[in-house]
């Protein structure tokens, strides 16, 4: 199986702060695959971790990568993908 990617501009005007974070670390975890994200050149972290994810720092208009590499992973990034180009800070 190859790796699956996806790169995405953050949606949220706050970027991945608390909230946000939370949802898609949550959202990462139930997936039940391994999924990473990092932010331009920086080192992929565990996108189930929301302290993994809150260090990365992100903020509104970022781009980030997500990849896994699974069966699932086109479903579960393209979930992962509209969690982070919506904006929950409205």
């Amino acid at each position: 199986m190859a790796e699956v990617t996806r790169t995405v501009r953050v949606g949220s005007s706050h970027g991945l702060h608390a909230r946000p974070a939370k949802l898609f670390a949550q959202a990462a975890k139930e997936s039940g695959i391994a999924v990473t994200i990092s932010k331009g050149s920086g080192a992929p972290v565990n996108a189930a971790s929301i302290l993994g994810v809150i260090a990365l720092g992100i903020e509104y208009g970022d781009y980030v990568t997500l990849a896994a590499d699974d069966d699932r992973a086109n479903d579960v990034l393209d979930e992962l993908t509209e969690l982070l180009t919506t904006d929950h800070d409205q």
